[in-house]
């Protein structure tokens, strides 16, 4: 029973060393975030061609905010996918102010930082180049089939008068044109809008403390069982041994972490690697896969296209463990 006492008592008290910072934090991030996600969304889609970048600085700011409206835009067809993607492996959800409440981390934490923004760049803008080569191939046979259809093909009316058949570029050109203005007309009524009604209180003061007494309640959870098996069993090895000192299987055990949609994943590997668990190739995999509830978001959104919804998921943990994978071998950690 004394095990559990001094478990609970150290709990809590590390709990409540870090509620300080962690409410200035959250109080930072409330005042500069609050209410202005639709103007970010209007900033993407007038500068496409720079979406990875802006996604991946956007995903950045703590909390999964920014990942929930780009899941959002995405399945409104506001964004591109490479877009997307940045933004998924640039968020880091929670791991930013509870790494910053201990100095100590900080280092660590820029370098995290920087390895995932530099990653999701650089991945984001592949993508939608991929997709832009592939879709411009297929445009190819597109117009050379419609050219060879409009030379070739004839339609005969009565009185022997024969006339060519309208091109099929231009039917679908029609058609993109109505299915692009009635998109327009969308976003002008607010189709775009993303409802802050779930995360963003009117007070950014109340809003600041609801974000910590949640993450507060998950640091405390996280610690207490972190205390228990050290107190229990006489140190951290049962996890160290669970989470196997293979670096490689870290990484994967970490990204299967993140895919969790709940911050309370980002909570559990950052105090992971703060105990000593996990390696930081791992924080960094577990993180890359980590988009807080922004695969909910897309789950709902883009409910009618499960199968790419699926890859989304898939590409995000494959990209997260080989970014985990090349961080072993970078000798900053």
């Amino acid at each position: 029973m004394q095990i559990f006492l001094d478990a609970l008592w150290d709990a809590l008290k590390d709990s409540l060393l870090i509620l300080p910072l962690l409410y200035l934090t959250y109080l930072l991030v409330s005042y500069f975030s609050h209410n202005d996600n639709e103007k970010y969304s209007k900033i993407l889609h007038r500068t496409n061609k720079a979406g990875p970048v802006i996604g991946a600085f956007l995903g950045s700011i703590p909390q999964c905010g920014f990942s929930s409206v780009m899941s959002n835009l995405y399945s409104k067809k506001i964004v591109t996918l490479g877009t997307l993607i940045a933004v998924f492996i640039s968020t880091s959800d929670e791991a930013l102010p509870l790494m910053i409440s201990k100095p100590e981390f900080i280092p660590k934490l820029l370098i995290l930082m920087a390895i995932k923004l530099v990653y999701g760049i650089i991945v984001g803008y592949a993508i939608d180049g991929i997709i832009s080569l592939c879709t411009r191939k297929k445009q190819v046979l597109h117009e050379y089939h419609d050219r060879h259809c409009h030379e070739t093909e004839a339609i005969t009316y009565e009185g022997g008068e024969i006339l060519n058949s309208l091109p099929n570029t231009d039917e679908k050109h029609v058609e993109h044109c109505h299915d692009h203005e009635c998109h327009h007309a969308d976003e002008e009524e607010g189709g775009h809008k993303h409802s802050h009604s779930h995360c963003c209180a009117t007070n950014i003061f109340l809003d600041a403390l609801k974000h910590t007494a949640i993450i507060l309640a998950y640091v405390f959870v996280a610690t207490l069982i972190i205390n228990l098996i050290r107190g229990y069993c006489g140190g951290l090895e049962p996890l160290k041994k669970i989470f196997t000192a293979s670096p490689y299987l870290q990484v994967l055990f970490a990204s299967f972490i993140g895919l969790i949609p709940n911050c309370a994943a980002s909570v559990f590997l950052v105090e992971m690697f703060m105990e000593g668990v996990i390696m930081f190739p791992a924080l960094v995999a577990g993180l890359s896969a980590g988009a807080g509830v922004g695969l909910i978001v897309l789950f709902t959104c883009n409910y009618k296209k499960i199968a790419v919804n699926i890859f989304i998921t898939v590409l995000v943990f494959i990209l997260a463990v080989i970014i985990g994978i090349i961080t072993i071998f970078i000798p900053i950690w």
